[in-house]
């Protein structure tokens, strides 16, 4: 029997990282919220849970954001339960991801320090 390259949860964090990435961004408008996008969804293995990652335009507000998007997620839930076809909807967690910032913390730093060159006399 062949293997499969995605497990079920693969699929469905896939599947509802596209829905929610609407969501959001339905929410983002109808709620004059500051731009946020997901950046990851990631499922429970007994589809429970659903951990969202979201990324804002302005890591400052990203509070406000989580915070309004954690009070829309019995929303979000009931959508989710019309436009997908699975048995039981799991319940969102919405987090904020702090590797996009970090990233760019990292560029900025070595932007601002570059590293010199290695001298190839140094190589024993």
């Amino acid at each position: 029997m062949p293997s499969r390259d995605f497990k079920r949860t693969d699929r469905v964090s896939a599947q509802l990282r596209r829905e929610i990435g609407e969501l959001v961004h339905a929410a983002v408008r109808d709620h004059a919220l500051p731009s946020v996008s997901v950046s990851d969804v990631e499922v429970t293995r007994d589809l429970d849970w659903a951990t969202v990652w979201v990324t804002a335009l302005m890591p400052d507000q990203a509070a406000v954001v989580v915070k309004a998007l954690k009070e829309l997620a019995p929303e979000f839930r009931h959508s989710l339960s019309k436009s997908m076809i699975l048995r039981r909807v799991p319940q969102l967690r919405f987090k904020y991801d702090e590797s996009v910032d970090t990233g760019e913390r990292i560029e900025r730093l070595l932007r601002e320090n570059p590293v010199p060159p290695a001298d190839p006399s140094d190589e024993t």
